[in-house]
């Protein structure tokens, strides 16, 4: 199975800290959003629908993926998760999902520059990919959006049971802590957190698939790098 898209791995730290704090993480990903404004004459990258993924979102896309994964996917890849963007984006407008407030969006740009070892370097890694403080803004706003609409659609659907909890606490918990010398905490203090990181693996899992899904039936021509559109 394909990897999950990046706006699936985001749920982790954009929806639930204390998921982040077990270690637990989404599969990870691939890559951002159609940008917003107004674009000049660009290439075309792909055609989905009577619509268009363009180079420049192309460009960005990878942008985001080095600088979230440390390496950009390869082409087809990228263009497959513009894709999955562009179902997400279509549902969520369908719904009338409301978008995170800028509070919200801030928040979660603090959270993801967090995640790197200082803030010199998160610097510097946004300078290789090329991507701008208000550009990053701006994509970590998409996917807060696009990921809370995956969220809101699958989390009624994405139930456990106190024996999954327990087979996780057992197979995958405990083991690395003891592995480690560290104390193991009881069930019940880690059990809410535990259902969430639980809750996550089984929305992406439905996530995944509706995506899967959707995707056969659209038409997406994708134009190889080189050939004239």
């Amino acid at each position: 199975m394909r990897r999950a898209c990046l706006i699936l791995a985001l749920l982790t730290w954009a929806c639930e800290p204390a998921a982040r704090d077990l270690g637990a993480q989404a599969p990870s990903s691939r890559g951002p959003v159609k940008s917003g404004g107004t674009q000049g004459i660009d290439g075309v990258a792909a055609r989905i629908e009577d619509d268009v993924i363009t180079e420049s979102e192309l460009r960005e896309l990878s942008a985001f993926q080095e600088l979230v994964d440390g390496h950009p996917q390869p082409r087809v890849e990228v263009i497959k998760e513009l894709a999955d963007q562009w179902i997400v984006r279509g549902e969520a407008r369908a719904a009338k999902y409301p978008r995170p407030s800028q509070e919200e969006v801030d928040r979660a740009y603090a959270q993801f520059m967090g995640q790197f070892p200082s803030p010199q370097e998160f610097t510097a890694r946004c300078a290789k990919a090329g991507l701008s403080e208000a550009g990053l803004h701006r994509l970590i706003g998409e996917q807060l959006y696009l990921s809370r609409f995956l969220d809101y659609r699958f989390r009624p659907a994405a139930q456990v049971d106190e024996k999954q909890i327990e087979a996780y606490y057992r197979d995958e918990f405990a083991p690395p802590l003891k592995s480690r010398g560290e104390a193991v905490p009881p069930l019940d203090k880690v059990e809410d957190t535990i259902r969430e990181v639980l809750i996550q693996r089984a929305l992406n899992d439905r996530a995944e698939k509706w995506l899967d899904e959707t995707r056969e039936r659209l038409k997406i021509d994708v134009v190889f790098e080189g050939n004239v559109p």
